[in-house]
């Protein structure tokens, strides 16, 4: 089951990139010249800048937040955002050990509470992460098992994005520490690719032309 969640978010990752650039290749008329994006490594993000031969301002849009969406289903985040009561973990996947659950305010429950083992660093000796404010997303922003298009209508979704603004959207991608740890979540686990400050500038640029979402597959 996880397995096949973090395949569905891949798939969508590759059919939309696919999708945005048959996209820009049609809208050259009668000589259509398909914009290549920059070849990058599975640990780096593309710049907005890299998405400037996209003549179409909502397709332009669609591509910028595909490629901040190999961050948001990234282990490091998405293990954050389970569509249940029990976090992920490691790159697997796999469900937390020890057994802990969600609790009434996604902060655990009596006795178990997240902060019991996560402090607001992580701890080298015991390999405990740890960043501020440490918990679960809310059951209304869980991702596992959802497709991009899907993450991008709940992140604006108001019901769904905690009541935050586009810009709010923004301002926690590229400020909030616990969305930071991705990029240093200690031990021997995978960094989110790029910077938190290049997906900042992604979303930022995605808002500017727009705020669209990644189309569905067939």
């Amino acid at each position: 089951m996880r397995n096949r969640a973090r395949d569905v978010s891949r798939k969508w990752l590759v059919l939309s990139a696919l999708a945005v650039v048959a996209a820009s290749a049609c809208a050259g008329g009668t000589d259509p010249k398909p914009a290549a994006l920059r070849a990058v490594g599975p640990n780096e993000l593309r710049a907005p800048s890299d998405f400037a031969g996209i003549e179409d301002e909502a397709e332009r849009s669609r591509a910028l937040f595909v490629e901040a969406a190999r961050v948001l289903t990234h282990p490091r985040c998405i293990n954050c955002h389970p569509n249940g009561d029990v976090p992920h973990q490691r790159d697997e996947m796999e469900l937390h050990d020890p057994p802990v659950l969600r609790g009434p305010d996604d902060h655990g429950v009596v006795g178990m509470e997240c902060t019991s083992c996560h402090q607001d660093q992580n701890q080298p000796l015991t390999r405990v992460p740890g960043a501020p404010k440490w918990a679960l997303a809310p059951i209304e922003m869980a991702w596992v098992g959802k497709s991009v298009p899907a993450i991008c209508e709940q992140l604006k979704d108001p019901k769904r994005n905690g009541g935050k603004s586009l810009a709010q959207i923004v301002e926690h991608n590229a400020h909030d520490p616990l969305v930071a740890w991705g990029w240093s979540p200690g031990a021997d686990r995978s960094p989110a690719p790029g910077t938190q400050a290049q997906l900042g500038a992604l979303f930022a640029a995605w808002l500017e032309t727009g705020a669209h979402c990644p189309k569905e597959g067939p």
